[in-house]
């Protein structure tokens, strides 16, 4: 079989079409990759890519190649792991105790406690979509709808939840003393739903797709908070009204309280790089599946909410 990373490097520059993209993906110089490509064709004895100043493709033998190279790094992944010798998996989820994707995290490393899943925390499914396609993250969870059609080129996907929101209210506010608030309650507010932060765009267009035509307006953009600490103190300083999700970590002097009437969704993904093979991840793809199923988490309500650009989307086809 030829060396794993020659065909690491095949796959990165089948799965961009751009050697530079490649090259940067898997953290190596350009020079180095297309070396690689050209040692892996005259092992072949054929050409995989077709390159001009303006574009590079794959030739039929390189069509042909690809998934044959997947199965092949797939079963080298599975050897090293069989030895405890598989890379970590980085995992983002977004924030620190943030519900869905701490709890299938939780749940893979119960299913392959001999394999490390590692959690990190980039604060949106935008912001970690461009390190998940240059290699620097594996897998992360949101609205996989709410990506830009380039970054979505890129990734694959896995409906895991449609998760009910909330508010996040300032005690002593007025809507405070419900055990749940009515979305028409909110009207004339204005509501923190991240505008302006650039990792996050997802959900702010998520809100404001909920708001319209309900007399909700969408908060104007805050300093960009890095770490729940920073968030908390600005949230504090405003007193304004947060639109979350109801595993939303608890944070001091606020409270959380279900939005209903109708209950809107945020339609959760597990989202990972296009070709990515690591042993890990089909441990968190399982973990994601198995808690779907059990927690009937793909089944909205029937007086639910979610935006339509999320209906195709969150159909499960693989």
């Amino acid at each position: 079989m030829p060396d794993p990373r020659l065909l690491r490097a095949f796959l990165a520059v089948a799965e961009e079409l751009h050697f530079t993209r490649a090259a940067a993906r898997l953290y190596v110089a350009q020079q180095a990759l297309s070396r690689d490509v050209r040692r892996l064709e005259r092992e072949l004895g054929a050409e995989l890519f077709v390159r001009t100043t303006r574009q590079v493709t794959l030739t039929a033998d390189g069509e042909r190649l690809v998934p044959h190279a997947r199965r092949a790094l797939a079963a080298h992944e599975d050897l090293l792991a069989a030895f405890g010798q598989a890379r970590p998996l980085l995992v983002d989820l977004n924030s620190p105790g943030l519900g869905t994707g701490h709890r299938v995290l939780t749940r893979a490393r119960e299913l392959a406690p001999e394999l490390e899943l590692m959690a990190r925390y980039e604060s949106g499914l935008t912001g970690a979509a461009a390190d998940l396609l240059a290699g620097r993250l594996d897998a992360s969870f949101g609205r996989y709808a709410g990506l830009a059609p380039a970054l979505r080129a890129g990734l694959d996907h896995q409906p895991v939840r449609y998760e009910p929101m909330a508010v996040l209210l300032p005690e002593g506010h007025p809507l405070a003393a419900l055990d749940a608030v009515p979305l028409d309650a909110l009207a004339g507010s204005v509501v923190y739903a991240g505008a302006g932060n650039p990792r996050t765009p997802e959900w702010t267009d998520l809100a404001r797709e909920l708001f319209a035509g309900r007399g909700i307006e969408v908060a104007p953009p805050a300093p960009v908070a890095v770490g729940v600490e920073e968030f908390q103190r600005i949230m504090t300083k405003t007193r304004t009204p947060v639109l979350a999700v109801v595993d939303f970590p608890a944070m001091p002097a606020s409270v959380l309280r279900p939005l209903i009437d109708p209950v809107p969704l945020s339609p959760v993904s597990l989202v990972w790089r296009k070709g990515l093979v690591h042993p890990a991840l089909d441990a968190l793809r399982r973990a994601a599946a198995e808690l779907a199923a059990a927690e009937d988490w793909l089944r909205p309500p029937s007086e639910g909410w979610f935006s339509a650009s999320d209906k195709v989307t969150m159909r499960f086809n693989n």
